[in-house]
């Protein structure tokens, strides 16, 4: 039996529409899907609870998708079940974003259920190889995502972000804890005459089965506000919500979308 751990976005309705029969749907709370019932809400103070509670059901395997902030966790209300979880929590809440899911990961595990990556469960949600879109990048654009990749290498390594912007060959921006739609925003009242690519990919050691990028419409829109000409994601590497809107948006607006090779 698998669990849906689902978080905001529209990430756990495509998981769950793409799997043949309806999953446990369980979120952290504060943090429930906008689209979806939920059949269990836990807190991370429970967790111990938590996991106990779906080895009871018959859980076997997990799926984390969908947007989780960290939430603030109130010692009064650690439980007794929890209380062995407390020293990985903490080495967790003070890592960077990989380092935080690698830990949840090991939770999960130790206590014998299966993670399965979204993309798993959902493989549409990558795209093919190549140009999607009607607009293709320039040789100019190509030689940005290039560079772009070594930025995210050097961010990954920090246990940064995923996604950056490059005109030129220089970094306009690099994203940060508060995620891709805010960096762009930052870019809005950029000085020069626009251009430059948004490259988005995983980080170079990080586990896929969690925390996988993701581009949907409103990343269109906020290039376009950025003065972006367009897109480049890593085959393989990053997922597409609403592909068939995504597309239709770029269009719309002139930009491309290109899926790259991964790499080496």
């Amino acid at each position: 039996m698998l669990a849906l751990i689902a978080g905001t976005g529209v990430l756990p309705e495509a998981v769950v529409g793409a799997l043949p029969d309806r999953p446990l749907v369980c979120a952290m709370e504060g943090f429930e899907p906008e689209s979806l019932t939920v059949d269990v809400v836990f807190r991370l103070e429970q967790l111990g609870s938590f996991l106990a509670d779906l080895k009871a059901r018959g859980v076997t395997q997990i799926c984390m998708a969908g947007a989780v902030q960290r939430p603030k966790v109130d010692p009064a209300r650690i439980d007794a079940a929890t209380m062995p979880l407390v020293p990985i929590i903490q080495k967790a809440m003070m890592s960077g974003d990989d380092g935080a899911l690698r830990a949840v990961i090991g939770i999960f595990e130790d206590a014998g259920l299966v993670v399965k990556a979204a993309h798993e469960i959902a493989p549409d949600l990558l795209p093919p190889l190549g140009c999607l879109t009607e607009a293709h990048p320039s040789e100019g654009d190509l030689a940005d995502a290039d560079r772009a990749v070594g930025i995210l290498r050097a961010m990954g390594s920090a246990d940064i972000g995923q996604a950056c912007a490059v005109s030129k060959g220089q970094a306009l921006a690099v994203e940060s804890i508060f995620g891709t739609a805010w960096m762009l925003q930052s870019l809005t009242q950029r000085p020069d005459a626009g251009g430059g690519v948004l490259f988005k990919g995983p980080k170079p050691d990080q586990d896929r089965r969690v925390d996988l990028p993701a581009i949907g419409p409103e990343t269109v829109t906020d290039a376009v506000a950025a003065g972006l000409t367009g897109i480049v994601i890593e085959k393989g590497g990053v997922m597409v919500l609403r592909r068939d809107h995504v597309v239709a948006e770029c269009n719309r607006l002139g930009l491309f979308l290109f899926v790259r090779e991964r790499a080496v």
